[in-house]
């Protein structure tokens, strides 16, 4: 396809966007009961830079806890820059009922097939590191599920430098043990069309059952319309994938909210899925997070997601436009707004989010981990809840 030509769909898609009521203005999402409560437990912060192990702990992007062994799997998206491509195993106390602390337990490198570890991006020799942003463990052996973002530099005067997002399949030490294969939609491309730099695969998780490994694109793809602005959200995109043979099954489109302030001029801010977990076969609790970065501002929701109902659409390449077949995307409803819970000091770059274990009195517990960027005015913050209702 070519630049002009996809460039004239983005536009149409804009505006068809701009025209459905659902991803436009405030969001319908907020109106409703999703039937779930989350009690606040507390929060805990590591401290900025710290170190652990010869490695610069930062950049946590997503948790995972294994309930078979009371371990959390937490990675970071540090892309071989301060270390290499890596995760941590931490203990989280919630043995009074509250988040008592964190402690970092280990951490191992992310291994390529040949049990090399990654080495930085580099340009000059066409070398892509990968970017770490989702970790779930299998809960039938406690191997893991991981993704990276991939790369897409497109230069104006020279080749284009592409690596494509990727799940791959590894031991509880790093060890690789294989890749799933992508719906063709979201591999990279130098034209306009397929994913944006740093908006892909961004949350993985497996169902209960172990069967399906489950994934969400950050964002949209260039021919799925523009990024959430201010006046209209829009859509990305989840797959289903069979564990077993790697396969995906299904995908459907996940109505984005739109970005909750207004941006400085300029500004590439937005609105996108940071992580997402099972709770059963089709229902899955979703972290949605955006940003007025040059502000320092944030906001993260959770979101009750049912896939139920949705339009199957793996396999087509473009979910809006004129000639786009309807699509009903999947239902959502809101379960908290951080920005509401009494007690949190602050809403940071959230991007994690895993089901604990159960307290004494049944209740399930949900954690959440920050993004700190490796940047020193964002921290790095654990965030616990109670369960009602699930």
């Amino acid at each position: 396809m070519s630049i002009r030509a996809t460039r004239a769909r983005i536009i149409a898609t804009a505006v068809v966007l701009a025209a459905i009521p659902a991803l436009a203005g405030a969001p319908a999402a907020a109106a409703h009961d999703s039937g779930i409560r989350l009690d606040f437990l507390g929060e805990k912060e590591l401290p900025n830079a710290m170190p652990f192990q010869g490695t610069t702990v930062g950049g946590l992007s997503a948790i995972s806890y294994d309930a078979r062994t009371g371990t959390y799997y937490v990675i970071s998206d540090d892309r071989s820059q301060t270390g290499p491509a890596r995760f941590y195993t931490a203990r989280v106390d919630l043995s009074d009922g509250t988040l008592k602390g964190v402690e970092l337990t280990g951490t191992h490198p992310w291994l390529r097939p040949d049990g090399t570890a990654f080495p930085p991006t580099s340009t000059a020799t066409s070398t892509v590191a990968p970017d770490p942003e989702g970790i779930a463990v299998d809960p039938r052996d406690g191997s893991l599920a991981w993704t990276s973002e991939g790369e897409r530099i497109v230069p104006s005067d020279g080749p284009a430098l592409l690596g494509d997002p990727w799940i791959r399949r590894a031991t509880a030490t790093g060890a690789y043990t294989g890749q799933l294969p992508l719906p063709p939609q979201l591999h990279m491309n130098s034209q306009e069309f397929g994913p944006r730099r740093n908006q892909t695969l961004e949350g993985v998780t497996f169902t209960p059952d172990g069967r399906r490994i489950v994934t969400a694109m950050e964002d949209p793809l260039y021919q799925d319309g523009d990024d959430p602005t201010p006046e209209h959200g829009a859509l990305a995109r989840i797959t289903v994938h069979d564990t077993r043979t790697g396969q995906p099954l299904a995908q459907y489109a996940y109505p984005l909210e739109p970005l909750f302030a207004a941006t400085p001029a300029g500004s590439t801010d937005t609105n996108g899925v940071s992580d997402l977990v099972a709770l059963g076969h089709d229902r899955f609790l979703v972290l949605e997070r955006a940003s007025i970065y040059a502000d320092n501002n944030w906001k993260a929701r959770i979101y009750l997601v049912d896939l139920r109902g949705g339009t199957d659409v793996l396999g087509r390449d473009s979910l809006t436009g004129p000639s786009a077949p309807p699509v009903k995307p999947v239902r959502k409803t809101l379960v908290t707004d951080l920005s509401d819970v009494a007690g949190l000091s602050r809403v940071d770059n959230v991007e994690g989010i895993t089901l604990g274990p159960r307290l004494p009195d049944g209740r399930r517990t949900v954690v959440l981990v920050s993004d700190d960027n490796f940047a020193a005015r964002e921290v790095t913050q654990f965030i616990a809840f109670a369960v009602h209702g699930m």
